[in-house]
C-alpha cells in the first residue's frame, strides 16, 4: 500500500498536488481540512467548535483528528492507498498515524514537504480568499498566524520523518506540472515493490 503524507505550510499548494497524485496513483484522499469543513457544514457539535478554532488560525484537538482518520481508513481497507493532506500536523499524531497504519498491516511510505517563503503564502492565501469564502483566508493577521503555528508545531513532523529517512523537501514555488513531476520521481521510489520474484518462480513450476 501506498501512503504518501504531503506537507507544507497553509498556501503551499497541497490541494492542487493532491488531486494530481490521486489521479495518477489511484489514491484515497485524506485531508483533515475536508473532513472538518464537512462537519461545519452538517452544523455537528464536531463542526461548531472546528470552525471557532479554524477561524482563529488554531489547530483541532488531535483525539478529534485522530478519530476522523482513523473511521477513514477503516472505511477503505481494500484502497491502493492514501494521501494524508494536512495530517499529521504535530508530533504526536504522527506517532497516533504509525500505531493506526500498523493495525491494517501498512504504514506512511514517504512525507513530501512542500516549502513556500512566508511573504508568498500569504500574497497566495489574501488571493484564494477572494473565492474561497473562507475567513481565515481574507485576514493577514490570521494567516500569518497560521503560519508561525505551522511553523512551531507542524514542521517539528519533519524532524520525525527525517529519522525514518522518508522526508523529502521540494520548492513548493514554480509550476505546477514542474513540481508534480519532482514528487512523481519521489512517490516512484517508494512504490510497493511488486512480487517479480514469485510470479517468475510460478511460471517456472507451471513449465515443469
Amino acid at each position: 500500500m501506498l501512503n504518501i503524507v504531503l506537507f507544507g505550510p497553509p498556501g503551499a499548494g497541497k490541494g492542487t498536488q493532491s488531486q494530481k497524485l490521486i489521479a495518477r496513483y489511484n489514491l484515497v484522499h485524506l485531508s483533515t481540512g475536508d473532513l472538518l469543513r464537512s462537519q461545519i457544514a452538517q452544523g455537528t457539535e464536531l463542526g461548531l467548535r472546528a470552525k471557532q478554532l479554524m477561524d482563529e488560525g488554531l489547530l483541532v484537538p488531535d483525539e478529534v483528528v485522530i478519530g476522523m482518520i482513523e473511521s477513514q481508513l477503516a472505511n477503505n481497507t481494500t484502497a491502493a492507498g492514501f494521501i494524508f493532506d494536512g495530517f499529521p500536523r504535530t508530533v504526536p499524531q504522527a506517532q497516533s498515524l504509525d500505531e493506526l497504519t500498523r493495525r491494517y498491516d501498512t504504514g506512511v511510505s514517504c512525507m513530501i514537504a512542500l516549502e513556500v517563503a512566508e511573504e508568498e503564502l500569504v500574497k497566495r492565501l489574501l488571493e484564494r480568499g477572494k473565492t474561497s469564502g473562507r475567513p481565515d483566508d481574507q485576514d493577514e493577521t490570521k494567516i500569518r498566524k497560521r503560519v508561525t503555528v505551522y511553523n512551531n508545531e507542524t514542521a517539528q513532523v519533519a524532524s520525525y520523518y527525517a529519522q525514518q529517512n522518508k522526508f523529502h523537501g521540494l520548492n513548493g514555488i514554480g509550476a505546477i506540472d514542474n513540481i508534480f513531476g519532482q514528487i512523481c520521481e519521489i512517490v516512484d521510489q517508494h512504490l510497493p515493490a511488486t512480487p517479480v520474484a514469485d510470479s517468475q518462480a510460478a511460471a517456472d513450476e507451471v513449465k515443469a
